[in-house]
């Protein structure tokens, strides 16, 4: 599953939904390391940019947590939202 440059919706919402289902699907586990940025940008063709917008946006939601300097990882399965 990769984002479609076709699409009307924005490549970040894209590929944020695209790791939110990854994440719901069991993928990648609670509290596990998400691919890097860099990672991300290779495998899905998509600018740094977008990668750190569709983080940002898993962030707010509640699906990942940053840490500085060590990466971004599943938020534990309580914080996830109720949908």
């Amino acid at each position: 599953m990769t984002v479609n440059q076709l699409d009307p919706t924005p490549l970040w919402e894209q590929l944020a939904a695209i790791i939110r289902e990854r994440i719901k699907a069991g993928d990648y586990q609670p509290r596990q390391a998400l691919p890097s940025e860099a990672q991300l940008q290779q495998e899905h063709g998509v600018a740094r940019g977008t990668v750190r917008r569709a983080m940002r946006a898993l962030g707010e939601e509640g699906w990942t947590v940053t840490v500085q300097g060590r990466g971004t990882f599943v938020a534990p399965e309580e914080s996830w939202p109720s949908s």
